[in-house]
């Protein structure tokens, strides 16, 4: 499994309510979600966003409260990975369970700026910036996570066994 695209960069302690405002929260349709996303630190990012675009931060991105809505609204606008120094808990958890990947990689999550070409390889854990001509190690998913991905999330994973 592999993803590619063209990076959005943000900064360390990205939290939940500036992912997804809790103004937004009376809905949990993906695609309504996916029109608010990251617009109290990003105003523009809904509109620059492609399908396949990779999203990179600093440290604890997704910190914050435990709303599901963060990584709905993130994988529903387009984003097929998010790259991080360092995750908080929950959202990590709340990510895999809805199909979103995640990879931590404190180098690349440094290194790599907005706008760069991008692909990860999922199987190895390799992340590679095409603008720059460098490569990362970062941790590869186990095999049950990239199921739990490919089924598009948790329940969808449990359901076809």
């Amino acid at each position: 499994m592999k993803a590619r695209g063209t990076v959005h960069k943000y900064g360390d302690n990205v939290d939940t309510d500036v992912i997804i405002p809790a103004r937004y929260l009376n809905s949990t349709d993906p695609k309504e979600l996916a029109k608010k996303c990251m617009e109290d630190i990003d105003k523009d990012f809904v509109n620059r966003v492609k399908l396949g675009d990779i999203m990179v931060a600093n440290k604890n991105f997704g910190c914050g409260s435990s709303r599901e809505h963060a990584p709905i609204a993130i994988k529903a606008s387009g984003i097929a990975c998010v790259i991080a120094e360092t995750f908080a808990r929950i959202f990590y958890r709340n990510a895999i369970n809805i199909g979103l990947p995640i990879i931590e990689c404190p180098e690349a999550a440094k290194e790599i700026e907005a706008g760069d070409d991008v692909e990860i390889d999922f199987d190895s854990g390799m992340i590679y910036n095409h603008t720059k001509n460098t490569s990362y190690k970062g941790q590869a998913f186990p095999e049950f996570m990239q199921k739990i991905i490919q089924a598009e999330g948790l329940m969808n994973y449990i359901n076809r066994q």
